[in-house]
């Protein structure tokens, strides 16, 4: 081979694999490469959430109702009734308009439940509510004492103040009923159809954000009805033959309430059946009896403080009989909150 024709080929393979001739494939998308680097968004500004429906947000902003959507970064994260977030976008209220949530503050509160009593996943119910209202009826469907109890726990592990209101007391004497929260420092107030405490309520709500809570046909709706005029919250009966109500309010909603005693926020909730308290520490619930915790530090290590656990300080107080009735009626409560919490 001639020294010619071995250049030549040396020469026609530098062709061949010359990289200059590589062809970059454009970016079909024509947009910028993605960055981990994400805007601070000055610009947002602050609303809370009053409602969720499907994908979509009203954020309350300057008392204007604002339609919003999440920002991808959001994705993975819950976004609930009564939070406050920071909307980026047209946060002008007007039809068609859509603002974007790009962050949520972090919460005082969060009212949550399990799935089931197995379940450790919390559902965050409400965030930011400092009173949870358990609407429960004196019949019609029958009250249950055990419900009422994973209401209390909940909250109490929530950090959140209980209210009872019990409906239908004209129907039904409920005294026998609420005798089993006689020990609990727990505002109770009665209500009948055309006797609803309606100042004495106005008065416990204003200045919080309080959610409302309770099984279907208990009146729940209703009594926001009276509470908010123009709610125009959907009401349904309960069925004669099975004793449960009908599901008549299908997602949660946030009311501003006004009154001579000041504002507050009520937050209407579905109707539920069942609470799951999978996801609850057990000592929040005594930390929530304080006149107890002191007593209960004199108890062994890993007592239950259930009615047979041995040593425990809250029996052997309870049997001397130095607590009182209201005590004795305290230590009942705190013993039977504790026992369905053990039955999980």
């Amino acid at each position: 081979m001639s020294w010619w024709s071995a250049n030549s080929d040396e020469n026609s393979l530098g062709e061949q694999y010359d990289e200059s001739d590589i062809r970059i494939r454009p970016n079909p998308k024509a947009n910028k490469p993605r960055t981990k680097t994400r805007p601070d968004h000055a610009d947002a500004v602050t609303g809370m959430v009053t409602g969720v429906d499907r994908g979509r947000y009203t954020v309350l902003i300057n008392e204007i109702p604002v339609t919003c959507s999440r920002a991808r970064e959001l994705s993975k994260n819950a976004i609930v009734i009564g939070d406050f977030v920071n909307v980026v976008g047209d946060v002008t209220g007007e039809p068609g308009s859509l603002g974007r949530i790009v962050r949520v503050d972090p919460r005082s509160t969060v009212l949550r439940r399990s799935a089931d009593d197995t379940d450790e996943v919390e559902r965050v119910i409400v965030a930011n509510a400092d009173q949870l209202l358990i609407v429960i009826a004196a019949a019609n469907p029958e009250p249950r004492v055990r419900l009422v109890d994973r209401y209390l726990v909940a909250a109490f592990d929530a950090g959140i103040k209980p209210l009872i209101v019990i409906t239908k007391c004209d129907t039904h004497d409920p005294s026998e009923f609420l005798a089993n929260f006689a020990g609990l420092d727990v505002p109770i107030f009665r209500s009948g159809t055309d006797q609803v405490p309606l100042e004495e309520l106005q008065q416990a709500l204003a200045g919080h954000t309080t959610v409302a809570v309770g099984h279907s046909g208990v009146g729940k709706s209703t009594l926001v009805n009276v509470l908010v005029p123009g709610a125009h919250r959907a009401t349904g009966h309960v069925n004669e033959v099975t004793g449960r109500g009908r599901h008549t309010s299908s997602s949660s909603i946030c009311f501003k309430l006004e009154s001579s005693f000041g504002n507050g926020w009520i937050i209407d909730t579905p109707g539920i059946r069942s609470f799951g308290l999978g996801h609850v520490n057990p000592d929040n619930i005594l930390g929530s009896f304080s006149d107890l915790t002191e007593l209960a530090e004199k108890c062994p290590r890993g007592c239950s403080h259930l009615s047979d656990a041995p040593d425990c300080a809250l029996n052997e107080a309870l049997a001397d009989g130095i607590l009182g009735a209201n005590g004795a009626h305290r230590i009942d409560s705190l013993q039977r909150l504790l026992l369905t919490f053990k039955s999980l």
